[in-house]
């Protein structure tokens, strides 16, 4: 029978490899679309992909956590960790039903290699930035707490 804190990092570890996989794919996508008509359309379609990967990688990451850290009494980082993914499911939430809903809509009116407006690109450009001190500093949180002091028994 397999161990619960086993379980529950091999879950935690699953939704980092889904979800900090996709957001990478997304935000270079973003980030090459910011002057290319090229990249704003494959962007645009990429996303369709991306964005419910990102979903069951952070769904999978809160589970993982949950279990993995639910004898954790003494130390701040479920706490910090569960800052974070607060942090990444409103920036989700935002991309999913602001931005995302955008982008679908110039899709449909055939504008999908229209560079997007100076306002919208700010916004997202923003919203790259949280995801990517999110995701990378939670993994950083993570490997930090295991090299320093989680003990398997």
């Amino acid at each position: 029978m397999l161990n619960t804190d086993f379980t529950g990092l091999f879950i935690l570890l699953s939704g980092f490899i889904l979800g900090l996989g996709a957001v990478t794919v997304i935000d270079i996508h973003g980030y090459l679309g910011r002057k290319s008509n090229y990249w704003t359309e494959a962007t645009i379609r990429a996303h369709k992909v991306t964005k419910p990967l990102i979903w069951i990688g952070i769904s999978l990451a809160v589970i993982g956590g949950v279990i993995f850290f639910r004898n954790e009494r003494f130390s701040a980082v479920p706490y910090y960790l569960a800052a974070i993914a607060v942090a990444l499911i409103i920036n989700g939430i935002f991309l999913s039903f602001k931005v995302s809903p955008f982008l679908l809509n110039r899709e449909k009116q055939r504008r999908a290699q229209d560079l997007l407006p100076a306002h919208w690109q700010r916004k997202i450009m923003l919203s790259f930035i949280v995801s990517l001190i999110g995701w990378w500093g939670a993994l950083l949180i993570i490997i930090w707490y295991l090299v320093n002091g989680c003990r398997f028994e």
